[in-house]
């Protein structure tokens, strides 16, 4: 952007289904969108494992 008075914009990505099953369509989503989360596994993982574990204030 050479200009610093030109506005930004943005643009949703596209869309499959309509209403309660709307969602962004997998094939279209790149890294630039923000899709790029090589560790959400291993976070699902310690927060299954966390879940799981009892805590103090449990017993």
């Amino acid at each position: 952007m050479s200009d610093p008075l030109t506005r930004g914009t943005s643009s949703a990505p596209p869309v499959l289904g309509e209403g309660c099953t709307q969602r962004y369509d997998p094939q279209a989503l790149t890294p630039e969108d923000g899709t790029d989360f090589a560790d959400a596994a291993e976070l699902w993982r310690k927060l299954q494992q966390d879940e799981q574990s009892p805590t103090d204030s449990d017993k």
